[in-house]
Order: structure tokens, then C-alpha cells, then sequence
């Protein structure tokens, strides 16, 4: 990691990045699923690999760009150089000796002269090169791909599973997708970046970044052959990149706020994650009204069975996920309590 700082800026981009590219998959496929267009089995396989190819695109664009944007965040902040060790006399054989000598040699010798502090030179490890590059590049595409392929086959087989069962997948498959994204991606760039750090300086990096781009190069002509998908490659992309944006704000708000409020940043958890899985659901069920007006369908869902159940109205809806939050950030403040992480006033409880 020292060799290769730039990692750390990566990480929250790409989990940002690609928890949205998971929230849209599922987002399209509930969509799909309640107005029927997953009952017939061909129109099913083809939407679904069509997706998951679409998805293979986007996570191959978006890594790369968040790679870049790791990389002009690590120039822009600046490094802090780090004191080298004192060095330690290898004749003497006696701690307490060492110790003795050391301490009058700091504090009690008039005639030392004054150590003057020697930096890293600006070209040493840890600066941005060209293998440095390749390396953060690399890491990023390979680790959203493999996250793709799991994650997306995860949440096709869960809508199913709802469609089959009879239940609503825009209730079940954005909140999933929304804590499961980070979680998949997060573990791909730890196990990614573990592997390729062992062989930084050999043209492994750079070969399997050239795989990867040929595989999303492949899936991107099977996405244009795909009429249900081929106008979604055009579609989406400055909501993706405007979303990472209002994350990056939020990102410097909460660093300001960590350090100012102790315990701010296990409130952060539930204060951040909690109304983005709520507000994912309400919107995939908004997306699922527009589309069924769009077809000319009843505001209604249509079961597996072929039977069809009404839907229930907007203002109630919002209403359900409101008072769903409540019983959930209750739970989690009084575990903080519980343990003693944190002691909270009830003003602050009630309005929080």
C-alpha cells in the first residue's frame, strides 16, 4: 500500500460509483418484473444477460474514470514526509547501555552537533509513475467487474425469486443492492489489490488491464445487439456522475464534522445509509408507476399468477418507509448505549 498510496483515494469513488450502477440494475429489473416482462422465459434470459452485459460497460467506464480521479486527488493533496528512525550503535550489546548512551548523547552532550532531517527524495516510493498508474487503473476495472458479475447475477436471481414467490422486488432488491454493493466491491479491491502489489513491477497489471477492456469491449457489442438494453448506453450517465459529486461533498462535510463532534462518525452509519435504502425503494416503485403509465397499464402489480393487485397510492407509501425508519433508529441508538459507545442526550435522540 505504501507503494502505491493512490489506492486509498480509490476506494470511496468506486464504492460510490458502482453502489449506483447496482441500485439502477435492480432498479430496471423490478421495473421489468412487475410489468410482466420477466414471466416469459426467452424475453427473460434476454433482458437479464442483457443487463448484466450493460453492466460489464458501465463498471468498465466508471472504474476507469474513478481510478483517474483518485489520482488527481492524491496530487492535489499533499504528502507528509516521515522522520527517518535514529540509528542505533550495532557494538553494543546492552539494552540498558544503549538506552544510557542514547539519552546523554540527546539531552545531556553540549557538543552534538545538530542532525539535520534528510526527506525522500520527490521520486521515491509511494510518488505517482506510470507502474502506479497501471496499478490503481488496473485494480479499479478488475475489482468492479468481478463485483458486477457477482453482485449483478446475485440481485437477477433475487428478482426472480420475488417474481416467482409473489412478492414486490422494488421493496426488497434496492436496499440489498444499496449495502451489498459496498460490500462486494470493497472485498474485490482488497483481494485485487493484495495480488497485483505482489507483481507492481511486471507487465501482469497492464496485461490484465487489456483483458478486462477487451471483455467490456466484447460485452459492449452484445449490449448493441441487445434491443431491449441498446438505448440505455447513452442514458444515465450524468445522474452516475452527479451523484458521485454530491457523495464527494458529503465525504468533506463528514470529515469536517468527525473531528469536530465525537461519535459523529458511528451516527454517520445510520444517518447516511438508513434514508438511502429507504429512498431506493420509494424510488424504484415511482420508476414502476412511470413505466406501467408508459405502457398504457392500471397502476396496479401484476402477480406471477397473472393476478393483479392494486397498488397502493404514492402519499402512503412514503408515509410506510417514514415510520419503518423510525423502530430501526431506535434500535441502533440504543444499541450504541447499550454498549456505552455513546451517550446521547433525548433532545438530540428526538430530533435525530
Amino acid at each position: 500500500m505504501k507503494e502505491a498510496h493512490q489506492l486509498i483515494m480509490l476506494i470511496p469513488v468506486v464504492l460510490n460509483l458502482m453502489g449506483n450502477l447496482e441500485m439502477n440494475l435492480s432498479a430496471r429489473l423490478a421495473t421489468s418484473a412487475n410489468v410482466g416482462d420477466l414471466d416469459d422465459l426467452t424475453l427473460r434470459r434476454s433482458i437479464i444477460l442483457g443487463n448484466l452485459s450493460l453492466l460489464q460497460v458501465q463498471a468498465a467506464v466508471v472504474s476507469f474514470i474513478a481510478s483517474g480521479i483518485a489520482l488527481l486527488i492524491s496530487l492535489a493533496l499533499p504528502r507528509i514526509a516521515v522522520d527517518p528512525p535514529l540509528p542505533v550503535p550495532s557494538n553494543d550489546t546492552s539494552t540498558v547501555n544503549m538506552t544510557a548512551r542514547a539519552i546523554y548523547h540527546i539531552m545531556l552532550d553540549p557538543r552534538r552537533p545538530v542532525t539535520p532531517i534528510i526527506y525522500p527524495p520527490p521520486d521515491s516510493s509511494g510518488a505517482l509513475t506510470l507502474v502506479n498508474l497501471v496499478m490503481v487503473a488496473s485494480t479499479a476495472m478488475i475489482a468492479s467487474c468481478l463485483s458486477s458479475i457477482a453482485l449483478g447475477s446475485l440481485m437477477c436471481s433475487l428478482i426472480v425469486v420475488c417474481r416467482k414467490y409473489g412478492r414486490d422486488p422494488d421493496n426488497i432488491a434496492p436496499p440489498i443492492a444499496s449495502c451489498l454493493g459496498d460490500l462486494f466491491t470493497l472485498c474485490f479491491i482488497g483481494v485485487t489489490s493484495t495480488i497485483l502489489i505482489l507483481v507492481l513491477h511486471t507487465p501482469v497489471p497492464f496485461i490484465l488491464g487489456i483483458v478486462v477492456v477487451l471483455f467490456a469491449t466484447t460485452c459492449l457489442i452484445f449490449t448493441l445487439r441487445n434491443k431491449h438494453v441498446r438505448p440505455l448506453l447513452t442514458q444515465g450517465w450524468s445522474p452516475l456522475f452527479g451523484a458521485m459529486v454530491i457523495s464527494s461533498g458529503t465525504g468533506i462535510v463528514l470529515d469536517r464534522f468527525v473531528s469536530r463532534y465525537d461519535g459523529f462518525a458511528l451516527l454517520a452509519v445510520v444517518i447516511s445509509g438508513l434514508p438511502g435504502s429507504v429512498g431506493s425503494i420509494l424510488v424504484s416503485r415511482l420508476s414502476t408507476s412511470l413505466h406501467a403509465a408508459a405502457l398504457s397499464l392500471a397502476p396496479s402489480i401484476v402477480t406471477a399468477g397473472g393476478s393483479s393487485v392494486p397498488e397502493p397510492s404514492t402519499k402512503l407509501v412514503m408515509m410506510t418507509l417514514l415510520f419503518v425508519t423510525l423502530p430501526v433508529e431506535i434500535i441502533f441508538l440504543a444499541m450504541l448505549h447499550f454498549f456505552g459507545w455513546l451517550h446521547l442526550p433525548f433532545f438530540f435522540v428526538a430530533l435525530s
